[in-house]
C-alpha cells in the first residue's frame, strides 16, 4: 500500500510539473509571437515611410531617380536642348564681362593714392586750438615786421630823429608802429575762432573728398562686376528651372512617404493590438493548463492525505480477523458457505 501511495503522489507531482512547463512554454510562445508582430509591424511601417521621389518631366527638363535595392541611391536631372542652348549662350556673354571687372579693379589703387591725399591735406588744416591759429599767423607776418622795422630804422636815423622822445611815448615814429602793431594783433586774435572754424571746414570738405574719391574707385569696381553678375544670376536660373522636375518630384515622393507613414503607422497598431489579443489568449489558456496541472497535483496530496488518515484509523482501531469461511450442508443436499466475517473473533 505505501508504495501505490508513493506512486499517485509521485505521478500527480509529475503531471502537474510537466502541465505547469507546458503552460509557461505557451506563455513564452505567446510572447515571443508577440514580441514577432511587432517587429513585422514596425517594419511594415519603415517601409512605408522611406523616401521615394518619383520621376517628372517638365517642358524645360527631366528629373529621374535611381534605386537599389528598393533603396534611393541617386537623383539626377537634364535640361531640354532649348534651355541648355540659353546656358551656352550665357556662358559665351558673361566670361567678357567678368574681364572687364577684372581691369576694372586694377584701376583701384590709384584712387587710393589720390584719396591718400586728400586726407594728407585734410590733417594740414585741422586747427589744434584758437592759440595756434594766432600764432601761426603771427610767424607768417614776422618777416614783414622785420622789415618794416629795419626801413623805419633807417628812415628815422638817416633824418637825424633817432633820440627824438616826445612826452612819455618815445621816439613818435616806433610809437605810432607799436600801436599800429597792437590793433592788428587784436583784430588777429578777435577773428581766430572764425578763422579756425573755416579751417575746419576745409579740413572736412578735403576727407570728405578723399572719402568720395575712395568710394567711386568701389563704385566703379561694381558698376563693372554688375554686367556679370545678372548673366551669371541668369545662368543660374537656368539651371533651377532645369532643377524644377527633381525637386518637383523630391516633394511629391514626401507627401508619399508621409501618407504612407501614417498608414504603416495605423497597420503598426492593429498588429499591436491584434497580438496583445493572441498574446493575452495564450496566456490564458497555459493559466488554465497550470491550474489544471496544480489541481492535479493538489489531488495527489490529497490522496496522501487521505491514505495517512487511513492509516491512523487501522492503528488506532484495529479490524478483527474474519471468521473462517465455512462451508456447511442444510438439508443433506445444499451447500452453504458463510462469507460474512465476525469482527473480534
Amino acid at each position: 500500500m505505501p508504495d501505490a501511495t508513493a506512486a499517485v503522489i509521485g505521478g500527480s507531482q509529475v503531471l502537474g510539473g510537466i502541465m505547469g512547463s507546458r503552460a509557461a512554454s505557451k506563455q513564452a510562445a505567446a510572447m515571443n509571437q508577440q514580441a514577432a508582430a511587432q517587429v513585422e509591424a514596425a517594419r511594415i511601417a519603415a517601409e512605408e515611410a522611406r523616401f521615394r521621389p518619383v520621376g517628372i518631366t517638365t517642358r524645360f527638363g527631366t528629373a529621374t531617380p535611381q534605386f537599389t535595392g528598393g533603396r534611393l541611391s541617386g537623383y539626377s536631372y537634364e535640361a531640354t536642348p532649348e534651355l541648355q542652348a540659353l546656358q551656352d549662350q550665357l556662358a559665351r556673354i558673361y566670361q567678357p564681362s567678368l574681364e572687364q571687372a577684372e581691369r576694372a579693379a586694377t584701376y583701384q589703387p590709384q584712387f587710393e593714392e589720390a584719396a591718400k591725399g586728400l586726407f594728407s591735406l585734410g590733417q594740414q588744416y585741422v586747427p589744434q586750438s584758437q592759440e595756434q591759429v594766432v600764432a601761426e599767423q603771427m610767424a607768417l607776418l614776422r618777416p614783414y615786421d622785420v622789415e618794416e622795422e629795419q626801413r623805419l630804422a633807417a628812415s628815422v636815423f638817416g633824418r637825424g630823429r633817432g633820440g627824438l622822445s616826445v612826452g612819455t611815448g618815445g621816439q613818435p615814429e616806433l610809437q605810432a608802429l607799436a600801436e599800429s602793431r597792437a590793433r592788428r594783433n587784436e583784430r588777429i586774435a578777435a577773428a581766430a575762432p572764425e578763422l579756425v572754424a573755416s579751417r575746419a571746414a576745409q579740413a572736412a570738405g578735403l576727407f570728405g573728398q578723399g572719402a568720395g574719391l575712395l568710394g567711386t574707385g568701389y563704385q566703379t569696381q561694381q558698376a563693372a562686376l554688375s554686367p556679370f553678375q545678372t548673366q551669371f544670376g541668369l545662368a543660374g536660373q537656368l539651371e533651377q528651372t532645369a532643377q524644377d522636375p527633381m525637386q518637383i518630384g523630391a516633394a511629391l515622393g514626401a507627401k508619399t512617404s508621409q501618407f504612407g507613414g501614417t498608414a504603416g503607422q495605423i497597420l503598426q497598431g492593429g498588429q499591436a493590438a491584434a497580438g496583445a489579443l493572441q498574446s493575452q489568449a495564450a496566456q490564458a489558456r497555459a493559466a488554465q493548463m497550470a491550474g489544471m496541472g496544480q489541481g492535479i497535483a493538489n489531488l495527489g496530496q490529497q490522496y496522501y492525505q487521505n491514505q495517512q488518515y487511513q492509516n491512523w484509523l487501522d492503528a488506532a482501531y484495529p479490524r478483527a480477523t474474519p471468521a473462517p469461511i465455512e462451508s456447511r450442508t442444510i438439508g443433506g443436499t445444499t451447500t452453504v458457505q458463510n462469507t460474512i466475517p465476525i469482527w473480534g473473533g
